[in-house]
């Protein structure tokens, strides 16, 4: 920590080549700023060099002697043989700490995307700008910006070594990126890292469960959105949002009141929430589906069952779990009316798990097979939930993908 605290991290004034680990979006922008930049990644089997004059190198090439700083891309895992070869590893964040304008980092399980983009809603207009693990990589951000917001990622948490944010909204914490973080401890841990480092005057907003984490920071701690808005003095009645998105938007305006002491409600009420988010459509018999194909964790899904608790609801659950136990879910629906659909690389434990708390199940494999059985049942007082509860790259290009094919099968469907 010493040895990396004394290099001078701001690209306006380092004159040494950076060592970086994976040729991804993040490291790129990164080369942008620097000249001679040595990449390290697993699909580079010889040596060569990008249009940029940056050199090319497979892993092996690596040595820790000949390199001064390395930062890695978020997408690496600590398991990795350049990070455990690495003596003076660090983030993005860090690289570009000593130029970080004020900086808003918003993390958790859920929500943190959305949060993010509404916040941005709200304070475009103050010369904000928005990046991190959405959108523009941090390399790329305005430094004369007046204000960073920062969707967060434990990945990037876990690298992080010096810089910190000046307000930090952390949403509830549930098990995800278990293959990732090794165990949920882990992970939980790499959320709660700000916190340490934070400064008398920076402010945390935490969930509940960690209202007794030590930090130097103000906390406020909020356990749901009744308690955010009594403590901010936001009327619930005036936001047309339901939720989960309520909380991620009350987070959003309680920001907006911490550095300008006013409630937009106006502004966050014109808010468009994402595709691929509990995002309701009928096909051609008026009957409700819903694609919820971003729900990639438990969590995500047990909140968008929540929201049709009073119907009958076809779930469709599947693909790439990423390691995590989904015996909690079940749980949690045997208080619902649910079938549930089983696609992708995990739908045999899904299966296994609907046996247990007695749901009728299918096993459809495919998420074109389970749109067509879940025809033969739908009718207009039910709803058709694909919420899987799992990444999607086992059948997928993306979360994305997944959503949109969704649509595509539903409308094939005959009238």
């Amino acid at each position: 920590m010493k040895k990396i605290d004394k290099l001078a991290l701001s690209p306006l004034t380092a004159e040494f080549p950076l060592s970086l680990f994976g040729y991804s979006l993040t490291t790129r922008a990164i080369s942008k700023k620097f000249k001679n930049c040595k990449f390290f990644d697993d699909k580079f089997i010889k040596k060569s060099r990008d249009k940029d004059g940056n050199l090319l190198l497979p892993p092996k090439k690596f040595s820790s002697k000949k390199s001064r700083l390395e930062v890695v891309t978020p997408g690496i895992p600590p398991t990795h043989k350049l990070v455990k070869k690495a003596k003076n590893l660090i983030s993005d964040y860090d690289l570009f700490s000593s130029i970080m304008p004020y900086s808003i980092w918003i993390s958790g399980t859920n929500g943190k995307t959305t949060t993010t983009q509404m916040l941005y809603h709200l304070l475009k207009k103050k010369s904000a700008v928005m990046g991190g693990n959405i959108g523009i990589p941090v390399a790329s951000l305005n430094p004369k910006a007046k204000i960073w917001i920062l969707e967060t990622s434990s990945f990037t948490l876990h690298y992080t070594k010096i810089a910190k944010p000046n307000i930090y909204i952390l949403l509830p914490i549930k098990p995800d990126h278990l293959s990732w973080h090794g165990d949920f401890e882990s992970y939980e841990k790499a959320k709660l890292k700000p916190l340490k480092k934070m400064s008398e005057g920076q402010i945390a907003i935490l969930p509940k469960k960690y209202e007794n984490i030590k930090t130097s920071a103000f906390k406020i701690i909020y356990e749901n959105s009744e308690d955010l808005a009594k403590y901010f003095e936001i009327d619930i009645k005036k936001i047309n949002l339901k939720e989960p998105f309520l909380l991620d938007g009350l987070l959003a305006l309680a920001v907006g009141k911490i550095l300008f002491d006013k409630v937009n409600y106006k502004k966050i009420n014109s808010f468009k929430i994402d595709s691929h988010k509990i995002e309701e459509f009928k096909d051609a018999k008026k009957r409700i589906w819903v694609d919820d194909s971003k729900a990639t964790n438990l969590d995500a899904t047990i909140e968008a069952v929540k929201r049709y608790e009073d119907k009958k609801i076809y779930l469709i659950l599947g693909g790439d779990d990423k390691g995590v136990d989904l015996s909690p879910l079940f749980e949690n629906l045997k208080n619902y009316d649910v079938e549930i659909f089983c696609i992708g690389r995990n739908s045999e434990k899904l299966l296994e798990l609907s046996k247990k708390i007695d749901k009728t199940n299918f096993h459809c494999q495919t998420l074109e097979k389970a749109v067509i059985e879940i025809d033969k049942k739908l009718d207009k007082k039910s709803v058709a939930l694909l919420s899987p509860s799992a990444a999607s790259f086992d059948q997928f290009k993306s979360y994305k993908d997944r959503g949109e094919k969704f649509k595509e099968f539903v409308n094939l469907l005959k009238g």
